[in-house]
């Protein structure tokens, strides 16, 4: 039960005025608001989310109380992976509109004083992009792949073990002989990266789309650009497993980050204070932050926050070292549950009931910390993971094949729910590209509007006292004494408390109860804090 615990109605809170356009260092705090464009909103019926589609919904992520918005591919693409497989990168793909709409969509973003993100894929093409086709014909276009001959008697042997993250070899046969790499799907073959002609492009690219008025770019694999020298063997099995734990000579190399400081001052030669966000992957917290040292990109996802358990002695490890690592380079800690590669995180908490409760604490949690928020499309309507889609009907490139991911990226990728009835409950005048829980109905936006219990209404509560409390995103923090199995630490006027077990717990009183997952028990000097749950108390 969401609880607001001030003398505020229990009504919707209204739409909060937008952030200040020319606040500096906006993106050192920002709430940024993942869309997964396929499943956002179809405006034209044919079953795929598009540009329109969003722009007509833009008012709402505006009242959701958001700064800014980040849009997954939607270049020219033969979809092989969700549009992750780009074969033009300065072409809108038919599926989801046209440049007319995309420039529609960033000014009218702006109106509403959101600012927008979009994804830039460097690591890959598209099979069918003009460089590959004219490399599989023998061009000089190979350079700027990595085609090698393959090991064996007659090259009949991949050039080495290298996996691919989606299960399988990393590298496919062409009808010449030899090979070629692919750490995705092998419609997606690598670029090689100390080709002059990749790194012009790619500056080319990043120019068009913020000519066009992007405020940034999400940087998709930033740690996979540059492999290590003579293309080493690694030596095991299931490597797509030992991502974001161990070295890699296919991830986080140290060349990478000559790429990030020719783009961060190309951003830099833009007005607006432009961004780029690390999708990156590292061992280690240290080694993630080196991304965004003050001369690289401005943000890296925090993947050991998403991966870390309901468990308050693993999130107090993980926070600590999150913040240590950014604040040794002067950057901002960055916080994400989910999003649109990962099971959503309230079926990764236990599902059910249970997995709710535990979302929606973990979601004022993050929402207390300092530095910036990502919140991934329907994680405010508590969406959980769909796991029952039929076979025939998933599209997931990791699903069909045999050895990487359990082929889950589907479930959390189908179109979410905005009206009670309806096709596809609002996401289109037709049923949507995957079918929607009927259960989604009472989870849908217009279910959820004005009921002061819902998640939806707790997110809009929390993101507008967020912004209203000039210190709770970019204010020091200090953890405070708590039980086993509670967090609670301090912010500018703030105490946030976590229960992480099932059964309740107490402590002293922090102050007066302002926002809760479920309503704490206070008794003088003595609060009684529901288990699987979150409080904000005003000091």
């Amino acid at each position: 039960m969401t609880q607001e615990l001030t003398t505020t109605p229990a009504a919707p809170v209204p739409a909060p005025a937008p952030a200040p356009a020319g606040r500096p260092g906006w993106w050192r705090d920002a709430v940024i608001y993942q869309v997964y464009v396929r499943s956002f909103a179809d405006s034209d019926g044919d079953g795929i989310g598009d540009l329109r589609g969003i722009r007509d919904r833009l008012p709402y992520l505006a009242g959701l109380g958001v700064d800014a918005v980040w849009l997954t591919p939607f270049y020219a693409s033969p979809q092989a992976d969700g549009g992750y497989d780009v074969a033009d990168y300065r072409t809108v793909d038919p599926l989801f509109g046209d440049l007319t709409d995309a420039e529609e969509l960033v000014r009218t973003a702006h109106e509403l004083g959101l600012r927008v993100i979009v994804d830039v894929v460097p690591n890959h093409t598209s099979d069918r992009h003009v460089w590959f086709e004219a490399a599989l014909a023998g061009g000089p276009e190979r350079a700027r792949y990595h085609f090698h001959p393959g090991r064996g008697a007659n090259g009949e042997l991949p050039p080495n073990d290298w996996e691919s993250v989606f299960g399988g070899p990393a590298w496919t046969r062409t009808t010449a002989g030899d090979w070629y790499l692919h750490l995705f799907a092998p419609q997606q073959p690598d670029l090689n990266w100390d080709s002059p002609e990749v790194r012009e492009e790619f500056d080319a690219v990043l120019r068009f789309w913020l000519d066009l008025g992007v405020d940034g770019f999400r940087v998709d694999v930033a740690h996979g650009m540059v492999k290590a020298a003579g293309l080493p063997d690694i030596g095991a099995r299931e490597q797509a497993k030992m991502i974001g734990s161990q070295t890699l000579p296919f991830f986080d190399q140290d060349g990478v980050h000559e790429i990030h400081r020719s783009w961060r001052r190309l951003l830099d030669s833009y007005p607006g204070e432009r961004i780029g966000v690390a999708e990156a992957w590292a061992p280690s917290a240290g080694r993630l932050a080196l991304y965004v040292r003050p001369d690289e990109l401005h943000q890296a996802f925090n993947f050991q926050f998403l991966r870390c358990p309901w468990d308050a002695t693993a999130m107090r490890t993980v926070i600590d070292e999150s913040l240590a690592a950014t604040a040794s380079v002067g950057a901002p800690t960055t916080w994400v549950l989910s999003n649109h590669d990962v099971v959503r995180h309230v079926t990764r908490y236990g599902g059910g009931a249970t997995g709710l409760r535990r979302a929606r604490a973990a979601a004022l949690l993050m929402l207390a910390l300092p530095g910036s928020t990502y919140i991934y499309q329907g994680d405010e309507l508590g969406l959980p993971e769909v796991t029952d889609l039929p076979d025939e009907l998933r599209q997931d490139p990791s699903f069909f094949r045999t050895a990487g991911q359990e082929g889950l990226r589907d479930g959390c990728r189908v179109p979410i729910p905005w009206t009670e009835d309806g096709p596809s409950h609002g996401f289109g005048p037709g049923p949507g590209w995957l079918p929607q829980p009927k259960s989604w109905r009472s989870r849908s936006v217009a279910a959820q509007s004005g009921d002061p219990d819902s998640t939806l209404e707790l997110y809009r509560r929390a993101l507008t006292l967020r912004r209203r409390r000039a210190g709770l995103a970019a204010g020091p923090m200090r953890w405070l004494e708590a039980p086993d199995g509670v967090l609670a630490f301090s912010r500018p006027g703030l105490v946030c408390t976590v229960n992480t077990l099932a059964t309740a717990a107490e402590l002293p009183t922090p102050g007066k109860p302002l926002l809760a997952t479920s309503a704490p028990v206070v008794a003088g000097d003595v609060v009684r804090i529901p288990g699987d749950s979150c409080t904000w108390w005003a000091i």
